[in-house]
C-alpha cells in the first residue's frame, strides 16, 4: 500500500512537472470547451502505443493519459471494460511478439479523477513497432515521428552499454551515495522531496523487497567513493610538445595527469584542470598591459567535456582522454558512436540525439547541467565559428568518438590578408565568412552565401545580407525577378543564380 501511495504522488509530482523530453501527457476527452466528451477507447489505445513505442526506440519515458496540455488534469471518464483496454494496448497495439520494457503500466486516482499512468524504459535489445509494423521514435521537438528501422540497429557491445547505467548494483546501498548533494538535487526539483523519493522518482532506484536497490546510473551519478564501483569514471590530460604524440627518445609528453570521482565531481573537477590548457598564450592588449588570450572558447570547451562525460561508455573500463596539442584539443571518449546515429548527422546540426546513457543524461537535464537533448553539438559549432576557428572534427572508430577541437584560423593567409582591407568595419564572424567568399570579384548567389554561414537559416540570411548592404559592402548586381528570369532559361535553381558582389571599401 505504502508503495502505491508513493507511486501517487510521484504521478502528482510529474503532472506538476509539466511535459518534457521524457514526459507526454494525453487528454481523454475530445470536443468544444463547453461540451467535452470521452474519446474513443481505441483512438487513445492507438496514442498510448505509439509515444511508448516511440520513447521505447529513444530514451525511455512516461505517458499520462487524462492530462491536458497545460497540465490540468481532467481524468479518463471511460468504463472499466475501457481502462482494461487500454491498459492492454502496450500488447495488442504492439508488434506480434515484441515485449515493450514497461515498468509501469496501471489505473491511479489523482485528485478524485482517473489517470492511466505509463513508464517504458528506453529499449537495448531490438526495435520497437506498432501492431502495423510501423517504427516510431521521439525527435528533437518532443514529438513522436516514424523512423527508419534500419537506422535503429543494435551490435552486441552496443547492447551492453546501453543497459549499463540501468542496471541494478548488487550491495549499493543509499549510505553509499553522497546524500548533501542529493539532497539539494532533490530541493531543487521539489522542495520536501527527499533522497530516496528522489532517486525513484528520476528511475535511479526501485524498492524491492530488501529494500531500494540502487542503478549503475544512481552510483556513477552521486558515489562518495567511485573507485569502488568504477575505477576508470576519470578523465585523463596529456600535454604533448608540438602535432603529433612520439615514442621513444623523441617521447614529447610535457605533462599526464588525471581527475576522477562520480559524474558530478568529475564534471567540475576536469573542467578546472582543462581551464589552463585554454589560456597559455600572452599578448598585448589595447589597455597597454599584458593579457591573457584564450585559444579556444571556454563555453565550447566545457560543453566537450561535458558531452564526454554525459555519452561515455561506461560498460568500457577506459577513462576519457584529452591530448593537448600544440595546435588541437582531442577530447577522446570510451565508446563508438552509437548506431543510431552518424557523423553526417552531428554536422547537420539539427539537434538529433541518441543517449547512450539515458538516465545519466536525464539526471543532468533535470538538474540543469545539460541543455535540451541533441543542442550539445550545435553549441560546440556555433561558438568555435564566432570565434572564427576551425570547424571541429567528429571521429568515431569501434573503440572511441573523438571530438578534436583546432585552434587555427578558420581563414586562410590569403583570406586574412583581403579581411584586413575591411578592418575598420566591425563585421561579424559570419559577414567575414560572406565578405571571404566574394573575394576575386566572385558573385554570390544566396547558395554560396549560406554555405559560406553554414546555415540555411533564412532570418540569418536576411539580417547579414541587409547589415552588409547598407554598409555598402555588398552591392546587388542582380534582382530577384532577373535572377527567376535566367534559372528558368538554364533550368538551374534561382538560389544558384548570382546576386551579389562584394564591395572593397575605398578608403
Amino acid at each position: 500500500m505504502t508503495d502505491i501511495l508513493i507511486l501517487q504522488e510521484r504521478i502528482k509530482n510529474s503532472v506538476l512537472v509539466g511535459e518534457s523530453d521524457f514526459r507526454e501527457f494525453k487528454s481523454a476527452l475530445e470536443g468544444r470547451p463547453d461540451n467535452k466528451k470521452p474519446r474513443l477507447a481505441k483512438k487513445i489505445c492507438e496514442d498510448i502505443a505509439e509515444a511508448l513505442v516511440a520513447f521505447a526506440n529513444t530514451d525511455g519515458g512516461e505517458v499520462i493519459i487524462g492530462v491536458e496540455d497545460d497540465t490540468t488534469i481532467t481524468g479518463v471518464p471511460h468504463s472499466d471494460e475501457d481502462i482494461e483496454t487500454m491498459l492492454n494496448s502496450t500488447k495488442t497495439h504492439v508488434y506480434d511478439g515484441q515485449e515493450l520494457p514497461m515498468v509501469y503500466k496501471l489505473r491511479a486516482t489523482i485528485d478524485g479523477k482517473v489517470i492511466l499512468f505509463f513508464q517504458v524504459d528506453k529499449g537495448s535489445s531490438e526495435i520497437y513497432q506498432l501492431r502495423d509494423g510501423r517504427v516510431m521514435r521521439r525527435n528533437e521537438k518532443r514529438q513522436t515521428v516514424p523512423a527508419n528501422v534500419k537506422k535503429l540497429q543494435f551490435d552486441q557491445q552496443e547492447i551492453k552499454s546501453r543497459e549499463y547505467d540501468r542496471q541494478f548494483v548488487d550491495g549499493a546501498i543509499v549510505a553509499d551515495l553522497d546524500i548533501s548533494l542529493l539532497q539539494s538535487l532533490a530541493d531543487g526539483y521539489l522542495k520536501g522531496y527527499t533522497v530516496e523519493r528522489y532517486l525513484q522518482h528520476l528511475g535511479l532506484a526501485q524498492y524491492a523487497t530488501n529494500g531500494l536497490r540502487l542503478t549503475r546510473a544512481a552510483v556513477l551519478l552521486f558515489a562518495k567513493d567511485i573507485q569502488r564501483w568504477h575505477p576508470r569514471c576519470q578523465v585523463r590530460f596529456i600535454k604533448i610538445a608540438g602535432t603529433e604524440l612520439l615514442s621513444g627518445e623523441k617521447y614529447n609528453v610535457i605533462s599526464d595527469e588525471f581527475v576522477q570521482g562520480n559524474i558530478y565531481e568529475l564534471i567540475f573537477r576536469s573542467w578546472e584542470s582543462m581551464r589552463p590548457y585554454l589560456a597559455y598564450r600572452t599578448e598585448f592588449g589595447a589597455n597597454a598591459q599584458f593579457e591573457q588570450k584564450f585559444i579556444y572558447p571556454e563555453d565550447a570547451c566545457k560543453e566537450t567535456i561535458l558531452n564526454a562525460i554525459a555519452h561515455r561508455d561506461y560498460s568500457n573500463s577506459n577513462g576519457i582522454e584529452v591530448h593537448i596539442f600544440n595546435d588541437r584539443m582531442e577530447i577522446k571518449s570510451p565508446g563508438a558512436l552509437l548506431s543510431t546515429l552518424t557523423i553526417q548527422d552531428l554536422e547537420a546540426l539539427d539537434n538529433r540525439h541518441e543517449s547512450r546513457n539515458a538516465k545519466i543524461a536525464y539526471t543532468l537535464k533535470v538538474s540543469k547541467l545539460m541543455r535540451e537533448m541533441g543542442e550539445g553539438m550545435k553549441r560546440i559549432f556555433t561558438l568555435m565559428q564566432q570565434s572564427e576557428l576551425q570547424k571541429p572534427k567528429l571521429y568515431s572508430n569501434t573503440v572511441w568518438f573523438t571530438v578534436t577541437l583546432f585552434n587555427k584560423s578558420d581563414f586562410a593567409p590569403i583570406q586574412e590578408e583581403f579581411l584586413r582591407l575591411f578592418s575598420s568595419f566591425e563585421l561579424t564572424p559570419i559577414q567575414k565568412r560572406i565578405i571571404v567568399a566574394g573575394m576575386n570579384d566572385k558573385e554570390l548567389s544566396p547558395f554560396d552565401i549560406y554555405s559560406a554561414m553554414n546555415t540555411e537559416d533564412r532570418n540569418t540570411y536576411d539580417r547579414e545580407v541587409t547589415s552588409l548592404r547598407k554598409l555598402n559592402l555588398l552591392k546587388e548586381i542582380r534582382t530577384n525577378v532577373a535572377a527567376k528570369n535566367i534559372a528558368f532559361k538554364s533550368k538551374i535553381d534561382k538560389k544558384r543564380i548570382g546576386r551579389f558582389k562584394v564591395v572593397i571599401p575605398t578608403k
